[in-house]
């Protein structure tokens, strides 16, 4: 990936969203070539001249400002997490400086003892890209009991969960709605793709949501950001009928490693109760459980 042609990719998507009512101009009813603002009024809302908001959208410009950012931001309209993704495309590594590949990401010995602290409660861990790095016994009982429990231990059969959600029947229809679950998933393969320009798996597996999901191509190109740390779905679940969750992603604050994903519902509501079936449900029938990552694994 390259980070300027998603700056300039961010920048054309998101001004040809606003119209010129939007933000107060009046047009005299004149014909436009084509929808949205121009680039010499999106820099003139900006308080940037013309040509250099050019340079910059075209990706020939790499010194803008954090003022000039912010107030390109406060133009688009962009909300806290579109503002930081902007900052993030923004700040690419200078000519001839290559930059630096992620880290592996690794389900640490903190993060297995927090899957088991919290048994009971349905959990999942994902990386940068989405792939499936762990789950407790509810977490994939709850988003995938379709698949084998044991599946987060071989790096090339993870289940990664952009994949579920745009290409497998069972998660799809998981989500009562499904779109707002899917723009969460391209919101953050968006913030992604910002943090870590030159990965090229997760390149590969944007390409190939591309190519097999017309729904994933069409919600890719409007350059939205979704925040999803917290957001309630209405579930429709195979073994525990229709329950409405909140998942919550806990994240480190550097923002750098794998994300934990639970799911909770209010004490006392039937939404409880399913989980508590779910986890009556999906108890192990033998004395073996199923492992739940405790030893350090990692994946590049």
């Amino acid at each position: 990936m390259n980070k300027h042609g998603h700056l300039a990719d961010f920048l054309q998507a998101r001004r040809g969203q606003l119209r010129p009512e939007d933000v107060g101009l009046r047009t005299y009813g004149e014909r436009r070539r084509v929808p949205g603002l121009r680039r010499e009024e999106l820099a003139m809302l900006a308080g940037i001249s013309a040509p250099y908001y050019t340079r910059l959208e075209q990706g020939q410009s790499r010194n803008a400002s954090r003022e000039v950012l912010d107030a390109i931001a406060s133009a688009l309209r962009l909300d806290d997490s579109e503002r930081a993704h902007l900052h993030a495309l923004a700040g690419a590594p200078r000519r001839g400086r290559p930059a630096a590949r992620p880290r592996p990401e690794r389900v640490t010995p903190a993060i297995s003892a927090l899957l088991a602290a919290i048994e009971g409660t349905p959990a999942i861990v994902v990386g940068r890209r989405s792939d499936v790095l762990a789950w407790n016994r509810q977490g994939h009982g709850l988003f995938a009991g379709h698949l084998d429990p044991d599946s987060p231990h071989g790096p090339g059969l993870r289940p990664n969960m952009a994949r579920l959600v745009f290409l497998d029947a069972h998660t799809r229809d998981l989500y009562t709605d499904w779109r707002a679950k899917a723009r969460a998933v391209v919101g953050n393969l968006r913030l992604a793709a910002g943090r870590y320009p030159d990965d090229p798996l997760l390149a590969a597996l944007v390409g190939e949501l591309t190519m097999r999901s017309a729904e994933f191509a069409t919600m890719w190109a409007d350059h939205r950001i979704v925040a999803c740390d917290v957001a309630d779905y209405e579930m429709r679940h195979p073994l525990v009928g229709t329950l409405t969750v909140t998942q919550q992603t806990l994240q480190s604050p550097q923002g750098d490693g794998p994300a934990v994903v639970v799911a909770t519902a209010a004490p006392g509501s039937p939404s409880a109760t399913a989980l508590t079936l779910l986890t009556h449900a999906t108890a192990p029938q033998a004395a073996a459980q199923p492992r739940h990552g405790a030893e350090t694994r990692t994946t590049t």
